[in-house]
């Protein structure tokens, strides 16, 4: 029995894209995602959302990009204009499951130096029971661990969870026959919404498999 709702953030929640930054200052979204797969961004930006700071990535990518230095430093002085608004209809939803009993809870990849930033930002983190953040505990998503923090931490039950998350390595079941609370970085937001509210009225998650 599904008792419990776990809702992923970026992507899921709220809209965190760093092509809101750098497609306007190259002035082509082709030549942003050229810059941002030539210096790793997506692999070093995860040890930051691990933990590690900000500060020490920025100076080991420009060592080994330094003809990008202006450009590698801008991710993280201008990490805000990366944001954009709230996934349209989400907080809905999370209004809704908790209006019908069940508990409402947040597991995200994110760093600890900018989360603060945004916390007050969107009201839907303030809907949510409770939830575990990558970067205060030093480990992330799709390590067990990280789930295993939160289960602990408010006392659920692996069996009675569900876990919504854009990242389907993030979800996988740990048999064939479990479904996947997974959105696609491909569908609007309108069309990732109803597929979630969809799913997330029989899915199945990996929690169980960790017990």
């Amino acid at each position: 029995m599904v008792n419990n709702i776990i809702f992923d953030f970026g992507a899921v929640l709220v809209d965190w894209n760093p092509y809101y930054l750098y497609d306007p200052y190259f002035g082509d979204h082709a030549k942003a995602e050229k810059f941002l797969q030539t210096i790793h961004a997506f692999d070093w930006n995860a040890q930051v959302d691990a933990g590690r700071p900000s500060a020490s990535i920025t100076e080991e990518t420009v060592a080994k990009f330094p003809q990008w230095e202006k450009e590698i430093r801008m991710f993280y002085d201008r990490w805000i204009e990366m944001m954009g608004g709230p996934i349209p209809g989400m907080e809905a939803l999370v209004r809704e499951y908790k209006a019908r009993g069940y508990g409402v809870w947040g597991l995200t990849n994110w760093s600890n130096e900018f989360f603060p930033l945004v916390r007050d930002r969107y009201p839907v983190f303030g809907v949510l029971d409770g939830y575990v953040v990558s970067g205060v505990e030093k480990v992330i998503k799709p390590d067990p661990r990280l789930y295993r923090i939160l289960l602990d931490r408010y006392g659920l039950k692996a069996e009675e969870c569900v876990f919504v998350d854009d990242n389907p390595a993030n979800v996988a079941a740990p048999r064939p026959s479990a479904s996947k609370a997974s959105s696609s970085k491909t569908q609007n937001s309108s069309e990732r919404t109803s597929k979630l509210f969809c799913r997330l009225k029989f899915c199945e998650r990996r929690f169980a498999s960790s017990d």
